[in-house]
């Protein structure tokens, strides 16, 4: 890895709030589709973070947030018995100025400067400003894009309509060998740009091509951002995993995670929706050149 900082700083915005079921979040013994049809709660509103990277190759995004037209637009969810499941899983609140534009301009960015949006999964609250990053190059998981074009993809919470969008620069990453034994146990991966400060883990389970990305620099905590791997880095410190997604392949990415924080002493864990995020950023940070906003 260069021992020179490639990056400027980290920030963290959040595209509005959502609240889904306790049993979401987990743990729980309840089959998914058993909670999703008799849970009654729902959570206090959790972020919808977007992390966003100053890097000195460009802008770069891991995660793009929710698209405010789904709370606008009647038509943007499917109908019949997919759109019933959606409306049972989560309910949104997005307003007019918690957009990703807005977001990116209150950290005096505009979305003409994000060079990479990388996509830890294709769910709707991960894909939402792809509309907007047609100058980007937006990069997901091999996996993950196969798992698009197979059969029923609106049942397995994924809607092409929103994804495959005319003229987005898709790019599909592959895992391949890491030669940095210092990211053990993961021997697989993806240097976003070959300098070791951005690479991109396969923690599968959430969906079947789910990324983290860790952000390494010199004199910092590590960072690692973990998509929906966990809804809460207090369970997956404790292995307990959410009530959705395969739970062999979740147990052996959060294992795997949980193993690499003791090879990276300080590893920060930071996922999409956990409400504590922001300030584990915030205080990784301690003053430096990074930023925290809620959009």
């Amino acid at each position: 890895m260069n021992t020179s900082d490639p990056i400027a700083g980290v920030s963290v915005i959040s595209t509005g709030s959502v609240a889904i079921r306790p049993e979401h979040v987990g743990p729980t013994r309840k089959n998914t589709y058993l909670w999703l049809a008799t849970s009654r709660r729902w959570t206090a509103p959790r972020p919808i973070n977007v992390y966003v990277v100053e890097h000195r190759e460009g802008l770069v995004l891991f995660d793009t947030g929710q698209d405010r037209a789904s709370v606008t637009d009647p038509g943007y969810f499917p109908g019949g018995a997919n759109g019933l499941v959606y409306s049972r899983l989560a309910r949104f609140d997005i307003g007019p100025d918690e957009t990703l534009a807005a977001g990116l301009r209150h950290l005096g960015h505009a979305v003409e400067d994000v060079r990479t949006a990388v996509v830890s999964h294709l769910h709707q609250d991960h894909i939402g400003g792809l509309p907007l990053l047609g100058r980007s190059e937006i990069v997901v998981s091999l996996p993950e894009w196969e798992s698009l074009h197979r059969p029923l993809p609106q049942a397995r919470g994924l809607m092409p309509d929103h994804i495959d969008l005319p003229g987005l620069r898709w790019k599909r990453v592959a895992p391949e060998g890491l030669a940095d034994t210092s990211l053990a146990p993961f021997q697989d991966g993806h240097d976003l740009f070959g300098d070791g400060s951005l690479v991109l883990l396969p923690t599968p389970g959430h969906t079947p091509g789910s990324l983290s990305m860790l952000v390494r620099r010199p004199d910092r905590p590590p960072l690692l951002m973990v998509g929906d791997l966990t809804y809460d880095d207090a369970l997956l410190a404790q292995n307990k995993l959410p009530g959705v997604g395969d739970k062999r392949q979740m147990r052996t990415a959060t294992r795997m995670v949980n193993e690499l924080r003791t090879r990276l002493p300080g590893l920060v864990v930071l996922p999409a929706h956990d409400p504590g995020a922001a300030e584990r950023l915030a205080a990784a940070l301690d003053g430096g050149p990074g930023r925290r906003l809620s959009a």
